[in-house]
This record gives C-alpha cells, structure tokens and sequence, in this order.
C-alpha cells in the first residue's frame, strides 16, 4: 500500500538515527524521520557504507535501490516501499520507509514464511519446492516459497530489474498483508546476473495482467523516465532494461537460470 504524501516526507524530514541492522552487508541504519504528523521510521543506507564490489561500480547501490523503485512504480506496482536519494547524518544516501512485518513464526509452527525451509515430505499446498539441501546438522531441507500471485509479481519484477540478490529475507509480508521486496542495490547491471530464491515458477506463463503492464512501460520507458533513470544508470543500462521488457513481451514466461550460481548465498 502507498502512503500518499510519503516520498515528500522522506525527502525533507530530519532523520535521527535509532540502531544499526547488524546482518547486513552495507551499513544500514534504522532512523525515525521528523514530519508534520509525527515520526515516520525508515532505513537509511549512507552511499559511505557501501561494501565495494567487482562488478558493479563503487557508491552506485543507493541510486540503483531508487532506480529499482522509480521502475516499479512506472509499472503500477507496489512491490517496493517508497524510496529516494538523500542527504543524510552520514552523508548522501538511500532512505526508504520501514515495513513492519509479521511476527516470525515460531520453531514449532507448521506456518511457513513466504520464503523457508522444510522438510522435503512436508512441502505444504499452497508452496513451490525450489530445491533440496542439506543444512548445517546434515538434515535434508527443502527450499521452498509461497505460490502467491504477489510473490509472483515480484518474482517478474526481479527479472525485469535483473536481481543479483532476492534472499528469502528480502520478501516480507506486512502487517497489512501487502507483500513487498527491499535491498535493491546489486541491481540492474547490464549483463545478467539474475539471483533468486524464488525460480518456484519458471518456465510458467506470465499472467496477462503483468504483460500489459509491461508492454506499457516499454512505451513509457524512453522518455521522462529513462531521463529520471539516468541520475542513477548508465545508457547502457537503461537498454538493458528496455532489452529484458520487450524480451519478457516476446517469450511471456518466467525464465529458467542460466548462470552457474542462480541463488544468492546465502538465501536468507
């Protein structure tokens, strides 16, 4: 669900830092952001903390996680919480509204998360098996994700973005029951570089609704959107982009991986 007025209110509140989330990669920062009807909390990545990498080039991550959302948005979908590039306590960086999710299950529980494990004969309706491994104690696991046309959604979106990191972690289910994806930054490259725990559907048909929606941005796309684009990709890049629309338009089917390593590591 988008919050009217919100982007404004990302762009102009004063942000006071809270905590650091420890798990992450880059240096990412929970802040509650100042506004007219009080505190919106947020994250907020300073581009200083990014973690080069390489193959994509260095203090490029916050702008690609605002290209990622710009793109979403352009599509009609609500995949991405709202997100922009600006100044910060510790410099210019990505700051993006916070979801709050739904508890975790607990251990014992039969709920599966929208992204989990499970034992291979325990697959429930209602799930996709990716694949089959063995965890940490040498217990067979399967690797499993919801069949939930909102996951598909940004399962199709991540093909569009060319996601090299869609961790199970990086799907979350809101306490409203809206379904969005975060940590955007090691995206669009123009070179595939697709990693993601959700193949549960590939070499499935795209469902129509999504190709229209598609199909429009590709008309949409080379004008004052590839100029928005642009403060944060390359030329390149936005070809790219363009590339992957009008391929998904002519073969409407989720692909099958075609690297060597089609799933980020780890995949939580």
């Amino acid at each position: 669900m988008t919050v009217p007025g919100t982007v404004d209110a990302l762009r102009a509140g004063e942000l006071t830092v809270l905590g650091r989330v420890g798990v992450a990669s880059n240096v990412t920062l929970v802040c509650d952001l100042a506004t007219g009807d009080g505190d919106l909390r947020v994250v907020y990545k300073p581009i200083r903390g990014e973690q080069a990498l390489w193959d994509f080039p260095d203090g490029t991550l916050a702008g690609r996680e605002v290209a990622s959302y710009l793109i979403g948005g352009a599509l009609g979908w609500t995949v991405i919480p709202e997100t922009v590039l600006r100044d910060g306590p510790y410099g210019p960086g990505m700051v993006q509204r916070w979801i709050t999710t739904r508890e975790p299950r607990d251990p014992g529980s039969s709920r599966l998360d929208l992204v989990d494990l499970c034992p291979p004969e325990m697959v429930p309706d209602g799930f996709r098996e990716v694949l089959r491994a063995y965890d940490g104690s040498g217990v067979e696991v399967a690797l499993v994700h919801a069949d939930d046309p909102r996951l598909l959604r940004m399962a199709v979106l991540d093909v569009l973005l060319n996601n090299a990191d869609r961790k199970g972690g990086h799907a979350l289910e809101s306490v409203d029951g809206d379904v969005y994806g975060v940590d955007h930054g090691i995206c669009l490259h123009q070179e595939n570089k697709l990693r993601t725990v959700l193949w549960g559907w590939a070499g499935e048909p795209i469902p129509a609704d999504l190709l229209a929606d598609i199909a429009e941005f590709t008309e949409t796309l080379p004008g004052e959107l590839a100029d928005r684009l642009s403060e944060h990709l390359t030329d390149p890049e936005i070809d790219a982009l363009l590339r992957r629309a009008k391929r998904l338009l002519d073969e409407p089917v989720l692909p099958f991986p075609e690297t060597s390593r089609p799933i980020p590591w780890p995949a939580f």
